[in-house]
């Protein structure tokens, strides 16, 4: 077990550096000059050059990612150019409302994915299956964003009972665990969770089914276990792939919800990351993605762990 660990945790090592890398270079393959919104329209050529150095625009690419992901690893993501303020703090205040709102997400999504996905997968091909069936891909279909403007319509615009934008009452992007605030997430972590919950149902369905049809199953209802035994079983089999699909949608809860969090002018990670490329802001955009990829490193990581504690078979793979 311990080995097994040690392994997985040495493999984050490389990724998380090619994912720094990619970070680092996606954003300067985009066409532009990121000063030139700040810079002012008469800027002289020595004004324009003290900038770049400021910045650090003015040294080749290569040591600009050296120096870059030097000062990444300190905590020091560099300094919005838009702001003027620490990208890490713009960075951190808006990951804690994205968590928030993953949060709220993923505990409409993943539990009635699973639910959803063990009854389609139990009663296959039948009456039950088709209409969670239907439900699952209109939720992996449908453009999330257009949901959102179809939600605020109904209940925002059309009966007023939950506010449409913001995280808290007159525009507060603090949050605190009360009503009021809590009236301003309904509608987008319904919204969020769409996807996840249709992925997830789906994956569990064909796994439940597929677990079902196996030998073992029938094996177990001729020894006369009971219905809840049998299926504690085909829980335990199915568990580990569908935990591997909830940790990558988790990722996406994380990382993915930028036109959600426009839509609902929400403050997370997602807003913060359509501002810094409207603005062209490259050291926001880069600490944005930054810290959004390793996240999904992360989760990543930890579902990895946690499988061999559900099906010890992994340890050995």
């Amino acid at each position: 077990m311990l080995i097994y660990f040690l392994q997985r945790l040495v493999s984050v090592i490389p990724v998380a550096l090619g994912v720094s890398l990619i970070c680092f270079m996606l954003v300067h393959i985009a066409p532009g000059d990121p000063l030139t919104a700040v810079m002012p329209v008469d800027a002289t050529a020595e004004q324009q050059a003290e900038m770049r150095a400021a910045y650090g625009f003015d040294k080749p690419l290569p040591v600009q990612f050296v120096l870059w992901l030097g000062n990444a690893l300190t905590g020091d993501l560099g300094t919005s150019i838009a702001s003027g303020r620490p990208v890490a703090d713009e960075v951190m205040r808006a990951v804690g409302n994205s968590l928030i709102l993953a949060f709220f997400a993923s505990a409409i999504g993943f539990p009635l994915g699973i639910l959803f996905g063990f009854l389609a997968g139990t009663y296959k091909n039948g009456v039950v299956d088709k209409v969670i069936t239907g439900i699952a891909i209109a939720g992996v279909s449908v453009p999330n964003y257009w949901l959102g403007m179809v939600l605020v319509v109904i209940f925002s615009v059309s009966l007023g009972w939950l506010p449409s934008m913001g995280a808290g009452p007159g525009g507060s992007t603090e949050w605190a665990w009360d009503w009021e605030h809590l009236r301003f997430i309904i509608l987008p972590a319904i919204t969020l969770a769409a996807v996840p919950m249709g992925i997830v149902t789906r994956t569990v369905r064909a796994l439940v089914a597929d677990i079902r049809s196996n030998d073992f199953v029938t094996a177990l209802y001729a020894k006369g276990l009971m219905s809840r035994h049998v299926v504690a079983h085909v829980i335990r089999n199915a568990a580990p792939t569908a935990l591997s699909v909830v940790g990558i949608q988790l990722g996406y809860l994380l990382g993915g919800s930028i036109l959600i969090e426009t839509v609902f002018n929400w403050p997370g990670t997602g807003f913060l990351l359509s501002n810094a490329i409207f603005q062209r802001d490259l050291p926001l955009l880069q600490g944005t993605i930054l810290v959004l990829a390793l996240f999904f490193v992360v989760t990543n990581l930890l579902v990895d762990l946690a499988q061999p504690l559900i099906d010890p078979r992994i340890r050995r793979t």
